[in-house]
C-alpha cells in the first residue's frame, strides 16, 4: 500500500513528461467547467485558495485575476507539471510536491485550513479520490468551502459520442467518478457540510461544492 504513492507519482510523471507543454492548449477543448468553477469561487482578498491537483498552474493563475488579493497555493504529484506551474506563477504564492489524498497542510504550507479548496478535473485521476474529498473536505477553515468540477456521465450527448469520449479518456488514465454526488452527500451529512450539486450542460461535467 505504502508503493502505491509513489507508483502513482511515476505515473504521473511518465504521462506529463511529454504532455506538459501541451496540456493546456489541448485540455481546453474538452476541459469544460473550469471557467464557472472560478467565477463561482466567491472569493475575497486575503482568502487563502488552495487547488489539488494544480497542474500547470493554469487555474491558480486564473484564480488570481478574477479573484484579486487572494493568496493562492497549489499541491500537485506531479514534479513535471509543478515545472509548469512554478514557471506560470513566477513566485507568485506556494507550491508543493504532495499526495492529495494524505498532504500535511501545516507541514507544507504552514497553515491548518483554507478558504476555499479547488479540485477541477483532478479525481478523476486519483486512485483513492474518495479519501481526497474527504481529506480535502477537512482541511477547509471555518466557513470555507470546497470547489469539486470534473466529468459527468454525458447522459445528454448521443451514445456513440459517449463511447468515444470513455476511450479517450481511457487512454489518459481518466476515469469519471459517477459516485461524486452520493460520496459529497455522505460526507456533509457526517460532518455537518452543506452540500450543493449541479450538472453541466448535457450532464457533460459535474460541479459539487461543500461549505464548512
Amino acid at each position: 500500500m505504502a508503493s502505491q504513492p509513489r507508483d502513482h507519482a511515476r505515473l504521473m510523471d511518465t504521462i506529463y513528461r511529454w504532455q506538459r507543454p501541451i496540456y493546456d492548449l489541448t485540455r481546453k477543448y474538452y476541459l469544460f467547467g473550469r471557467d464557472r468553477l472560478i467565477r463561482e469561487l466567491d472569493a475575497e482578498p486575503g482568502m487563502a485558495v488552495l487547488e489539488l491537483g494544480c497542474g500547470t498552474g493554469r487555474n491558480l493563475a486564473q484564480i488570481t485575476q478574477a479573484w484579486p488579493g487572494v493568496r493562492p497555493f497549489g499541491l500537485d504529484i506531479s514534479r513535471e507539471m509543478l515545472k509548469s506551474a512554478r514557471k506560470r506563477l513566477g513566485g507568485q504564492g506556494e507550491l508543493a510536491l504532495g499526495d492529495a489524498t494524505t498532504f500535511d497542510p501545516v507541514a507544507l504550507f504552514g497553515r491548518e485550513g483554507f478558504d476555499r479548496i479547488v479540485l477541477s478535473y483532478a479525481i478523476s485521476m486519483i486512485p483513492d479520490w474518495q479519501s481526497c474529498v474527504a481529506h480535502a473536505a477537512a482541511c477547509l477553515a471555518p466557513g470555507g468551502s470546497l470547489h469539486i468540477v470534473d466529468f459527468g456521465d454525458a447522459a445528454g450527448l448521443p451514445q456513440p459520442a459517449r463511447r468515444a469520449l470513455r476511450a479517450w479518456l481511457m487512454k489518459f488514465h481518466v476515469s469519471p467518478r459517477h459516485a461524486l454526488p452520493d460520496v459529497a452527500h455522505d460526507l456533509a451529512h457526517a460532518h455537518g457540510l452543506a452540500c450543493g450539486i449541479q450538472d453541466g450542460p448535457m450532464r457533460y461535467y459535474q460541479l459539487v461544492r461543500l461549505t464548512r
